[in-house]
């Protein structure tokens, strides 16, 4: 019998989803973004649910988005004829990954995410979403793709989290963050031990349950309509179509070129700490003349 890709159990009034392609390192296909888009529309609909918690099985919370299984091989097929022309890629996106998120990010009960392992890129992206996080000591947060000429995620998150200045820095090295520098910055609410991880977010959620819905409701609704005011909203927009001119570049296509002949994951992730080293046998670009003085 195959596993399901999301866990439903009820605790009380916190329903927890969890993740559950722990070989994947929970990385997302389209059958777990789906499913828990479908779990979100029957937790909205149950008046006993008040908290839900996105967790993720085994050592990991979410590798990011399995590119393989969206768009590559294992991909569905209306997917891979929709991503032919760059639209059709926006579109597919859009749909996917931006829609999703929003759908999570603006569900009108608190949402918790529990994190431990890795969180990484399209992960990250996914927990940002979320009301509160409670990391686990062992967490850690990375979103390395700008070295592979990708421009982040669907949406830029971490201006939000972790403000401009240590976003840009987390952003151009790809360095990562430990559960308690992530606390430090304000990315996650708590850092708990491992082992008592799934106890500690419990606990939380029951006492975010104590608040009536309607109440937690236009809380929720009028925190979220601060950022909004702030830009928060506009500001994912823009990187939107900023992430997807980049993926368009002459460097991006090269380098997804230069990617697609690797043999293994491994050989791509070195290829990427190398960083966008010049040919060797190109030659070099002479700067212009100054321009002349009368």
């Amino acid at each position: 019998m195959t596993e399901p890709v999301l866990v439903v159990e009820d605790k009380g009034a916190v329903r927890w989803l969890t993740m559950n392609r722990p070989k994947q390192r929970n990385a997302q296909d389209t059958a777990l973004i789906d499913a828990i888009s479908a779990a979100l529309h029957e937790a909205d609909e149950d008046d006993d649910v008040r908290v839900v918690v996105l967790a993720g099985a085994g050592d990991h919370w979410s590798a990011g988005h399995d590119l393989k299984a969206i768009v590559g091989q294992e991909a569905p097929d209306k997917w891979v004829q929709m991503r032919e022309t760059p639209e059709g890629k926006m579109r597919h996106e859009q749909l996917m990954y931006v829609d999703r998120c929003l759908e999570l990010y603006s569900f009108r009960k608190p949402t918790i995410a529990s994190v431990q392992g890795a969180c990484i890129a399209a992960g990250l992206m996914l927990a940002s979403m979320c009301d509160l996080i409670v990391a686990a000591d062992d967490a850690y947060f990375s979103n390395p793709v700008l070295r592979m000429s990708g421009a982040g995620v669907e949406l830029l998150v971490e201006p939000w989290e972790i403000g401009i200045r240590k976003a840009k820095e987390f952003l151009f090295t790809g360095d990562t963050l430990d559960a308690q520098e992530a606390w430090r910055l304000g990315l996650v609410n708590r850092v708990v031990p491992r082992e008592a991880l799934a106890e500690r977010t419990q606990e939380m959620a029951e006492k975010v349950a104590l608040v009536p819905p309607i109440t937690a409701q236009m809380v929720k609704g009028s925190i979220n309509q601060v950022a909004a005011l702030q830009g928060k909203e506009n500001s994912w927009r823009h990187h939107f179509f900023v992430h997807h001119f980049t993926h368009n570049t002459a460097t991006a296509t090269r380098m997804l070129a230069e990617r697609q002949t690797k043999g293994s994951m491994k050989e791509v992730l070195a290829d990427r700490d190398k960083g966008d080293v010049p040919d060797p046998d190109r030659p070099a670009r002479k700067p212009p003349a100054p321009p002349a003085r009368d």
